[in-house]
């Protein structure tokens, strides 16, 4: 959420942000009518309890000495009654203002490059080779058939289709990819890590910007109005909802392994081959909470965090900084990091690093304290996914194939997996 004295005293400021974001600038001038009537009704209505208590004193007055009171108290009456249709009215206002506002993406920082749409995506490194081969190469979908690494079509009929089924190495695979990354990212980055629930209530998903905007493209539970989560960012980053933490114990680390769910409204018929869209999926996440002036830093050594998962697993990729077109809704900053996959001859996307400024934490109303003793303010979360398995599961089984249809396993992830080979079971 921006800050509302921002928008008013930086309109114009603003307006251009969501004009390179591709965005409705009409919505701040909406905003601005709704601030202007809100901020005249709450006037309106302290004056009027002022009034209100200037007449019941002067009815004290009245009592104590014996006059009639009775033409003072038909003032404070009808002054009740003026009150009372004005908190109507604001309340109406105050519903109108609170759902605009929350509907005005984040600000891009001042850095990200302007553009429409992901063709404007920066290029800022790409890392490691792309492998080749002396054979035809086969997709994940072959080489997960071969290895009766996943079933698809019992998947589907459990759960109907993008509800991945991993059986036997396929299902070792991923524990044990979920277990690497978890132990790297506590044991050489430095993250506490954590189990969150994966069901939030709807202030939770309005804390971290999904909601209201992506409302649609979440699995929701109507009877207790929960919903499944898209990403740990959800749970983890409210941890601390509602809460001012000290200074002293910034910058805060987390990460976190959950299931993943997303109903991909709008994408239909788009990438529903194998494993590259689907709508249940597991990824580690890290989250962090730091003071606004270290923010920027703190991305940059998130993404290296992510980046360092790939480098040990020895996955030939690449880092995208997102232009203002391409940003989510929350994101101040973000940069994307793509696999390659051979086998699909694509860049798949692995996981999103981002830095929200204080956008989320005024959603979710994260503070802390400085130690100087200054007025509590809104510190900054970041997050990345660190990473994302069913395009690591992709990129893994292309790069490592043999020609055979097995797959050999990358060194880190043998101590994990208990063997050098993905091969068919005899």
């Amino acid at each position: 959420m921006l800050d509302p004295k921002f928008i008013r005293e930086n309109t114009e400021i603003v307006k251009q942000a969501l004009k390179n974001r591709c965005d409705d600038t009409g919505i701040i001038d909406t905003f601005l009518e709704l601030d202007a009537e809100r901020r005249q009704l709450v006037q309106k209505t302290e004056d009027l309890k002022r009034q209100k208590n200037e007449a019941s004193k002067k009815i004290g007055e009245l009592i104590k000495s014996g006059k009639d009171a009775a033409s003072a108290k038909d003032e404070v009456n009808a002054t009740n009654d003026k009150i009372n249709k004005l908190d109507e009215e604001l309340r109406a206002v105050e519903e109108k203002y609170a759902g605009v506002l929350d509907s005005i993406p984040n600000l891009p920082h001042e850095s990200v490059p302007v553009g429409k749409n992901a063709e404007d995506n920066k290029l800022v490194r790409e890392e490691g080779s792309k492998p080749k081969f002396a054979f035809t190469l086969k997709d994940h979908l072959e080489i997960g058939k071969i290895n009766e690494l996943f079933d698809p079509e019992r998947g589907a009929k459990m759960s109907g289709s993008g509800f991945p089924l991993y059986m036997g190495q396929g299902a070792k695979l991923e524990r044990s990819l979920i277990n690497f990354m978890l132990d790297v990212h506590v044991k050489d980055h430095g993250y506490k890590e954590i189990f969150p629930p994966f069901l939030v209530n709807r202030q939770s998903m309005r804390g971290t910007g999904q909601i209201p905007k992506l409302e649609e493209d979440m699995y929701r539970l109507s009877e207790e109005d929960m919903f499944l989560i898209p990403t740990a960012e959800v749970p983890v980053t409210n941890i601390h909802a509602n809460e001012v933490l000290k200074e002293a114990d910034l910058p805060i680390y987390y990460t976190a392994y959950t299931a993943c769910f997303r109903r991909e409204a709008g994408s239909y018929g788009k990438d529903t081959k194998g494993l590259i869209r689907v709508h249940q999926f597991n990824k580690v996440e890290m989250v962090k909470f730091t003071q606004p002036e270290n923010s920027m830093n703190e991305l940059e050594t998130l993404l290296l965090n992510a980046e360092d998962i790939l480098k040990r697993v020895g996955l030939p990729y690449r880092v995208l900084e997102l232009c203002t077109g391409d940003l989510s809704f929350a994101a101040h900053k973000c940069y994307d990091i793509e696999l390659w996959a051979p086998g699909s001859a694509r860049w798949l996307e692995v996981s999103s690093c981002s830095v929200f400024s204080d956008f989320q934490a005024r959603r979710a109303n994260i503070k802390y304290k400085p130690s100087n003793g200054g007025k509590a303010q809104y510190l900054h979360t970041l997050n990345g996914s660190g990473v994302a398995l069913p395009r690591l599961v992709i990129a893994l089984l292309e790069i490592y194939q043999n020609k055979d249809g097995s797959v050999s396993v990358p060194k880190v992830l043998q101590p994990y997996f208990g063997s050098k080979l993905i091969k068919p079971a005899t």
